[in-house]
């Protein structure tokens, strides 16, 4: 796990700019930080010297932590450079076959391996190989080009600007940044918007218009000649062959096991739910019983699962390590918005970020449940969605309106005036359509959605919902929140549930074993020691802080002026009188408006913050 960064061009850069985009990532990797910057010709600078190229990288090391394993990684004829994030699994036969051949390794880490199986099978050949989460950046100067890649769901992330002088890219919005001349740091109105819609900027937009987010599954192939990307998809979530439930299953296992490698201390976090209990239950039955479980807790509150966790632990022979959730904020709050690198208002985020940091104290890998509910739909947003699948692509030409709360028919008329499919982006929604008109003076809207559409074509209307959710909710949301959570305290995290071997084998699955009510019963047979204690029965919840308070003291002194503030940072999108009628409203007693206030004061904190930034040379 790492943080990367680098950029190509004619523009020359200065050391001090290389050094703000290395700063940038640091916590994402504190045991070592490195870069490889170049002039015109291709050869190496001096750390004090603007350069036209450089690989940046920031290390937590997790195989092989010796520093013949450091990058930027090159090959012995120092033309092929890689820069790399994430973990690669099960690739030692690979590995083991291309000794056989005569290729000599000199680590035992996956970076190289990644390195040689790029030399041995060309970029698609690699990338059919690779089995795992990662990010990264591949630079062949005997072909002049630069591949930048993102993993297959997105568990790992990618951004980059490209502009006629060069590219640059990195794990995070704010490690591109300083690259970006500063009159073209400008934030984006039209991703503003998505963000009041969704609660995060879906991709393949970033809150800056000069910024882009290569999405999950793809791939950027550059010349070094013109600098110009040209995006490949190189994966799509469908089912590959036919599989029975036991094969699926057995694949599920293997995936788990494949996730128990590390050179570094290995926990599990372990809430009341099914998917990491699963996860828990397969390692235990495998002989990983030393192996210490992690919980967040809210005591007091009824989304606190600590108990049940315990006595998931206790079943399996696993140690539980219960660890609250500060009931304050304190001044946690700026640097939890920092570490979400953008606007970011999942309030699940805040627990993750505390539990990360304590969970850190212990190990250095942990395995989670992450994506469960988005292969079995586990949502009730799914089945809720479904009873209106009916109405296909029908849709009534209604005039939206503005509307402080939202509620009623304002809603409904804007869900009619779409179709369907494309209505279930308002199921899972920050502020609905007419929220938004309101915050921004009533003025149009340009799209009620900022979601891209399904990368594969699905005929079932459940599959549908899904495959939405694969390309925007999973990838966006879920791992975004997952990865830059642990990452901001040197924690990689690790989805058994979302490897693609497993997932081709599941998707080939009849859909009536798939799809269950209660969801995923079909993971019954992968956790037998836990059948007593009926996971299935048990009432799915939350995983939110304790929101009231901290609106009620922590964050209550933001609330003066906030509409100011971000009629200010947003160049007039949202108007003024409408955020602070909003605030008022909620001190007023409506409790519902409680996450989206806390979606508002997120994003005045993360534009002041990024516009900081921006403003730097």
């Amino acid at each position: 796990m790492c943080g990367i960064a680098g950029f190509f061009g004619t523009r020359p850069i200065a050391a001090a700019t290389r050094a703000a985009m290395l700063v940038a990532l640091r916590r994402r990797g504190p045991d070592s930080q490195h870069e490889t910057a170049w002039d015109a010709a291709g050869r190496p600078v001096a750390p004090h010297d603007a350069a036209l190229g450089a690989l940046l990288h920031a290390r937590l090391a997790i195989i092989d932590p010796r520093p013949e394993a450091d990058q930027p990684m090159v090959d012995e004829s120092g033309q092929v450079w890689l820069c790399y994030n994430g973990e690669v699994y099960g690739w030692a036969d690979q590995a083991a076959e291309l000794k056989r051949q005569g290729v000599r390794f000199n680590t035992r880490s996956d970076t190289e391996f990644i390195l040689r199986g790029y030399q041995a099978w060309g970029i698609e050949g690699l990338l059919a190989r690779l089995r795992g989460m990662f990010a990264f950046a591949l630079l062949d100067r005997g072909t002049g080009k630069l591949y930048l890649v993102r993993d297959r769901m997105g568990e790992k992330p990618l951004l980059y600007a490209a502009r006629p002088d060069g590219i640059a890219f990195g794990s995070t919005v704010r490690s591109v940044l300083p690259w970006l001349p500063q009159g073209e740091r400008r934030f984006d109105a039209a991703a503003l918007d998505a963000y009041l819609a969704h609660r995060y900027v879906p991709a393949p937009a970033t809150v800056f218009a000069g910024i882009r987010r290569l999405e999950n599954g793809h791939y950027l192939e550059i010349d070094l000649a013109d600098w110009q990307p040209r995006k490949r998809r190189y994966w799509q979530p469908i089912a590959r062959g036919a599989a029975t439930m036991d094969e699926a299953l057995a694949e599920l296992a293997t995936a788990t096991e494949l996730r128990t490698v590390a050179d570094r201390p290995l926990g599990v976090f372990l809430s009341g739910g099914i998917d990491s209990s699963c996860v828990a239950s397969m390692l235990a039955a495998r002989g990983h019983t030393r192996l210490h479980t992690f919980t967040a807790a809210f005591p007091g509150s009824h989304f606190d699962e600590s108990a049940d966790a315990a006595e998931i632990a206790a079943t399996l022979g696993l140690a539980n390590h219960p660890l609250p959730v500060p009931t304050t904020l304190g001044d946690a709050f700026e640097r939890i918005v920092a570490d979400l690198d953008e606007p970011f208002a999942d309030p699940s985020s805040f627990p993750t970020w505390f539990l990360a940091r304590e969970t850190v104290r212990h190990v250095t890998v942990v395995l989670g449940g992450d994506g469960g509910d988005e292969v079995f739909a586990g949502y009730k947003r799914h089945p809720k969605h479904l009873r209106s699948a009916w109405r296909g692509g029908l849709r009534l030409p209604l005039k939206g309106t503005a509307s402080l709360r939202g509620r009623g028919w304002a809603k409904i008329a804007d869900e009619l005036g779409i179709s369907w499919l494309d209505g279930y982006s308002l199921r899972f929604s920050g502020f609905t359509p007419a929220q938004r008109r309101f915050l921004q003076g009533g003025k149009p809207l340009a799209r009620l959605t900022g979601w891209r559409p399904a990368d594969a074509p699905e005929r079932a209307p459940i599959k549908q919902l899904l495959a939405l959710d694969f390309a925007n909710t999973l990838p966006e949301y879920i791992l975004r929140k997952g990865d830059l959570c642990t990452m901001a305290h040197g924690l990689e995290l690790r989805a058994p549930m979302l490897d693609h071997v497993w997932l081709e084998k599941l998707f080939a699955v009849d859909d009536g074993a798939r799809f269950t009510e209660p969801a995923k019963r079909m993971l019954a047979g992968a956790m037998p020691q836990l059948a007593a204690l009926d996971l299935f029965g048990r009432k799915k919840r939350g995983f939110n802080p304790p929101l009231r308070d901290w609106l009620r003291q922590d964050l209550a002194p933001r609330l003066a002026g906030l509409g100011g503030r971000l009629a200010a940072a947003s160049d007039g999108l949202l108007d003024a009188a409408a955020v602070d009628a909003f605030a008022a409203a909620y001190q007023a007693g409506d409790e519902a408006l409680a996450e989206q206030l806390l979606q508002l004061l997120i994003l005045d904190e993360s534009l002041a913050q990024l516009r900081r930034l921006a403003a730097e040379a």
